[in-house]
């Protein structure tokens, strides 16, 4: 057996705010997803990301909580410069968005930054 991932999905309180979360960050989501217990779109290579609202989840997992004690997943999103990367941050930091760790020249060679989705993920910059 060859499984192969198709979808990333994230569980979210508040879909309008999520979305425009990830608009910043360039994904291409229709306004009228904001209303919607579900949305998703499909990335470059394929793979999609979708968005289910707790209440989706809890429709057909009547048992699920919401996660406790920290992110459970981290999205990375490449950025062309570390100059791209210490924007994007002020970006979405000046809009109100939790930053969790200011951009810094990573041990690995690459210029990062973390900052985190309206339902707490991690989503960290790099390039």
């Amino acid at each position: 057996m060859k499984a192969t991932i198709d979808l990333i999905g994230i569980v979210v309180r508040d879909m309008a705010r999520s979305l425009a979360f990830y608009r910043h960050l360039g994904l291409d989501l229709p306004a009228s997803a904001d209303a919607l217990p579900h949305a998703e779109t499909e990335l470059p290579g394929g793979l999609r990301l979708a968005w289910d609202t707790e209440e989706t989840v809890r429709s057909f997992d009547p048992g699920w909580e919401r996660p406790t004690g920290g992110h459970r997943i981290a999205l990375a999103f490449r950025l062309e410069s570390a100059a791209e990367v210490d924007a994007a941050y002020g970006r979405l930091t000046g809009l109100g968005y939790h930053g969790h760790k200011e951009p810094w020249d990573a041990v690995w060679g690459q210029r990062y930054a973390i900052v985190h989705d309206p339902d707490g993920n991690a989503v960290d910059l790099f390039a």
